[in-house]
């Protein structure tokens, strides 16, 4: 009998190695199989020093202070009509709430589906005490050692004066798209988009407009970030993360540090801080993560393409890796994130309340009442208060990558960038497209900014810029999304 059972053991192992083989070698590529298109000749230099004038432009975003760089805001509109005439001379340009923009260039066929692309005019302000930091002024819209360096280089100047020059070009040549594209530029996303994008959604909505698609900021070409993977790899924001911030506050009697109850506001407020950070919502391969590695499993090898091949068997194995890493662990759960905390103004006195704000980046198919509730049980105190705080948003539901619209992005990647792979990711910020979601069928978050993983604190952060050649890429980019879009394809079927 124990043999036959040894030999039972033996088959069944043979067996499961047998399917575990099969589904790792009949995993087929999903990229899009096209020649690489003709390189577009760009005045590099000339591009780099329009984009270098508008990064001196102190466009910030303070908040609660809507107004407070207007003076600037108007600057960078008066120098995008000066470098782009002939843009100007095809598009038709509205300002929104005095500072956000909304141009329209209208079809040749008014049966097509409008499309919109999108790119901010605000920047984030420089962290205080980091100005010595930086290798350039970030305000001084430096080009050296083949970079544009500045704030906004990156986010989101880069794509806005890409996206004009590429429309400087087309007009200049006389094209028309098939389809009316708008462009929206709000000037407000850093701080949540409520009076530009918002405000633009709700302006075309009224007007009954209907969007076929949106490409905004989102996603990159990333290189070296991924695991197992020797190229590069594009991943188009095909849904992004909601938001919520709980502000929590314990309350106790004040009194004298002697005297210590047992219970104080600071330590009840503290333990509830830690059971959030032990107690995380859970994780799991799943939506828009899901697809992903099912796109980029056939383009791995070795280990790697066995286990994301076989995630029905070693999902757990291959969760555990990736929480354990804060980019991969967001793209698997809500995360939870302790930004500020406030209690007691002098040593020797208890303070009667503590407070603390808990950030939430919410995964598709949670909710803002999942998080609340999840929050009220895992703290399990009936004194602390929670309440939210700021601005809120659901997830956004998930754009498909079998829609002809994601088709058509991620053809004109592949032209332009030969050998790159092509995969729906998740974008784990807020974006001011989520605010497009009303009006448009197709939500896509991308740009062709090209990171590796020591670029990205680069973002927000210290020492931003974007090489110059990179840029004339963003341009190429838009140039061709724009012809490609106009021309009736299968992608756009």
């Amino acid at each position: 009998m124990p043999k036959k059972i040894s030999l039972l053991a033996l088959a069944l192992l043979a067996a499961l190695a047998a399917v575990i083989a099969a589904n790792a070698l009949r995993q087929t590529s999903r990229q899009l199989d096209v020649a690489p298109a003709p390189q577009l000749a760009v005045d590099e230099q000339s591009a780099a020093r329009r984009l270098a004038a508008a990064v001196r432009l102190r466009t910030i975003s303070h908040d609660g202070q809507p107004d407070a760089s207007a003076a600037e805001f108007r600057k960078l509109h008066a120098l995008l009509k000066k470098s782009f005439p002939r843009a100007h001379a095809v598009l038709k340009r509205e300002t929104v709430n005095e500072l956000s923009l909304l141009y329209t260039w209208p079809g040749s066929d008014p049966a097509a589906r409008p499309i919109m692309l999108m790119a901010h005019q605000d920047v984030v302000p420089i962290a205080p005490g980091t100005e010595r930091d930086w290798q350039a002024d970030p305000f001084g819209g430096e080009i050296r050692d083949g970079f544009v360096w500045g704030r906004g280089a990156w986010d989101d100047k880069a794509n806005l004066f890409a996206l004009f020059e590429a429309v400087e070009m087309l007009a200049t040549a006389g094209f028309q798209p098939r389809q009316t594209v708008y462009i929206a530029s709000g000037h407000d996303e850093e701080v949540g988009g409520e009076r530009g994008a918002k405000a633009i959604a709700g302006l075309l909505k009224a007007r009954g407009v209907k969007l076929d698609f949106v490409v905004d900021e989102g996603l990159l070409i990333t290189e070296g970030i991924l695991k197992g993977l020797d190229r590069p790899v594009a991943l188009i924001g095909t849904a992004e993360k909601g938001y919520l911030t709980l502000a929590l506050a314990a309350k106790a009697r004040p009194g004298h540090s002697s005297m210590p109850p047992p219970e104080t506001a600071i330590g009840m407020l503290s333990a509830a801080l830690v059971r959030l950070e032990d107690r995380q919502m859970p994780a799991a391969i799943r939506g828009v993560a899901a697809e992903m590695f099912d796109t980029i499993a056939p383009e791995t090898s070795g280990v790697n393409r066995v286990l994301l091949s076989n995630l029905w068997l070693f999902g757990p194995l291959v969760k555990h890796q990736l929480v354990k890493a804060a980019s991969t662990n967001a793209m698997l759960r809500t995360t939870t994130s302790l930004t500020v905390v406030k209690a007691g103004n002098k040593e020797n006195v208890l303070p009667g309340q503590a407070e603390a704000l808990v950030n939430f980046r919410i995964l598709p198919g949670d909710s803002v009442g999942g998080v609340k509730a999840h929050v009220r049980t895992t703290v399990a105190n009936e004194t602390i208060t929670v309440a939210s705080s700021g601005q809120v948003s659901e997830p956004t539901p998930i754009s498909p990558s079998a829609a002809p619209s994601y088709r058509l992005i991620a053809r004109t990647v592949r032209e332009l960038f030969p050998g790159t792979i092509v995969a729906p990711g998740l974008m784990l910020g807020a974006t001011d497209s989520r605010h497009m979601v009303p009006i448009a069928d197709a939500i896509f978050r991308f740009s062709p900014v090209r990171a590796k993983s020591e670029d990205l604190p680069r973002f927000h952060g210290t020492n931003e810029r974007i090489s110059v050649a990179n840029h004339a890429e963003l341009i190429r980019f838009y140039h061709r999304l724009l012809h490609n879009a106009a021309e009736k394809t299968e992608e756009m079927k």
